[in-house]
């Protein structure tokens, strides 16, 4: 059996219409602690924190390849991949 937990890329949009990117193994947990000024350093002080987006990738290794991909593209083709129009950068 494996105990491994499955990592998510998540998407979150700022009150300023900013959208961070982040990988985790538990979404929520790691929203209430970017909510709390506990997480990235990049969303403290941030009023109201939306998550937009979240997607099971798998393995950390993994969902750090796609995170680097996400997080090179232009808003335009984000707020495409949030509205899912387009598919997650996989490959």
């Amino acid at each position: 059996m494996n105990d491994t937990p499955s990592w998510h890329l998540y998407l979150i949009r700022c009150a300023d219409g900013s959208l961070y990117t982040g990988i985790s193994t538990d979404v929520a947990r790691r929203l209430e602690q970017h909510r709390n000024n506990r997480g990235a350093k990049r969303l403290r002080g941030q009023a109201s924190l939306e998550l937009v987006y979240s997607h099971e990738i798998g393995d950390r290794s993994t969902a750090q390849q796609v995170e680097y991909r996400v997080k090179r593209l232009r808003r335009s083709q984000k707020e495409a991949l949030i509205a899912g129009r387009v598919p997650l950068p996989l490959e």
